[in-house]
């Protein structure tokens, strides 16, 4: 705090502010319109996101990295799949001579690529109809790590068999299984799936050793 300005507040809410604008948009009423980054997560997440929104609070810059290279010149545009009457929309951030790029932010430089981020660059090989890419993850003090791959066909019906599995529950208005995961810390309905309230009943010091009682 300096003065009467408190910084910190303001920095965090320059930071959602862009965050909102960087976003990938979904038409939460649209439910036959599926955007891939719904899939390749926790289901239960991207049902929340539609049906009853938290907004999460973004940590730093670094986590806009993606949205922002979207928006650049070079940044590439989305692409639908249809699957039958539904249309599944993907954003790679950037193609390059035929491959397709995604940056990640990162804490620190990983041995193996996230399993989310997997799924969707295959899914995005397969809509934009590319035999190879390569996703990039770039920490706060900018190390990079790259892991490149070649296109999967059963990893992708394994994303179109999900795609199917959220429309069905979006229309009967039933909240996915838990996919339990190391974000789940992290994620802003965490007490929604993990917390249940109990019923409590206050006891004095005295009652726990029967001090109340007669003689």
């Amino acid at each position: 705090m300096m003065g009467d300005r408190d910084f910190r507040a303001i920095i965090q809410s320059s930071l959602d502010s862009i965050g909102r604008e960087l976003e990938i948009e979904i038409d939460s009423k649209n439910i036959r319109k599926i955007h891939l980054q719904e899939v390749v997560r926790c289901l239960r997440r991207s049902y929340y996101d539609r049906v009853d929104p938290k907004e999460i609070e973004r940590r730093g810059f670094n986590e806009l990295l993606s949205g922002l290279l979207r928006r650049l010149q070079y940044g590439s545009k989305p692409k639908e799949f249809a699957l039958e009457d539904i249309q599944v929309k993907a954003q790679a951030d950037m193609i390059v001579d035929d491959s397709i790029l995604l940056f990640r932010s990162a804490n620190d430089e990983l041995e193996n690529p996230i399993a989310d981020d997997i799924l969707y660059l295959n899914a995005c090989l397969w809509i934009y109809d590319k035999p190879d890419g390569m996703i990039i993850y770039i920490t706060g003090d900018r190390r990079e790590t790259t892991f490149s791959l070649t296109r999967s066909k059963k990893m992708f019906e394994e994303v179109i068999r999900r795609v199917r599995v959220l429309n069905s529950l979006l229309k009967e208005q039933k909240a996915p299984i838990l996919e339990p995961s190391s974000e789940c810390s992290g994620c802003q309905y965490y007490e929604r799936c993990y917390t249940k309230k109990k019923n409590t009943k206050q006891v004095s010091l005295a009652e726990m050793l029967g001090l109340n009682k007669a003689d």
